[in-house]
């Protein structure tokens, strides 16, 4: 029997270069380690924009309502390989139309002791297929028209999204980067 080797994130310097790895599960604690990561707004061909709501177990922000997929790029991996891997294996579908958003978002966030200190990318695109999630990654996801989706965020759920999210689709709208219906 083959035990599967520990994801390795890439730890970054403050321009961005990639400076080591580290085991996944020694990452985020208190004190976590500037490193590489993505985020990705995946909409349905009607437009709508395909929302999760992050497992109970997730060690990071677990519950909270979220973005499509947001993750970890692995030591030289392309950020769309890594996104296509996330949301297949999260979410069992394929991406496409994949483009940049907001390629310079770097974000520190914290939640019961476990902070996240990351450079993110966010990318928008496309979603093709049908969510059927792996529920130790997603415990629900829905389709939300945009207006919809940020009502919920800045309104009625304001400490159920993740602060990631919320800061992302502010900027998301600020640029203009809204695709068309």
């Amino acid at each position: 029997m083959t035990v599967p080797a520990a994801e390795l994130i890439v730890l970054v310097d403050d321009d961005g270069t990639p400076i080591g790895t580290m085991p996944k599960p020694l990452v985020h604690h208190g004190d976590t380690p500037l490193h590489r990561a993505f985020s990705a707004y995946l909409f349905a061909d009607d437009g709508r924009l395909l929302v999760t709501r992050r497992a109970a177990d997730k060690q990071t922000f677990p519950g909270m309502w979220t973005n499509t997929v947001c993750g970890h790029p692995g030591p030289g991996e392309d950020d769309a390989d890594a996104i296509a891997r996330r949301a297949s294996f999260e979410l069992g579908v394929d991406v496409a139309d994949l483009r940049p958003a907001l390629p310079g978002y770097r974000y520190r966030a914290e939640f019961r002791g476990v902070v996240e200190n990351e450079v993110c990318p966010v990318y928008l695109g496309r979603f093709t297929g049908t969510p059927a999630p792996d529920p130790t990654e997603v415990g629900e996801w829905e389709l939300l028209e945009w207006a919809d989706f940020r009502r919920r965020q800045e309104a009625e759920e304001r400490d159920a999204w993740s602060p990631w999210c919320r800061e992302q689709a502010r900027l998301i709208e600020q640029a203009g980067l809204l695709p068309s219906s």
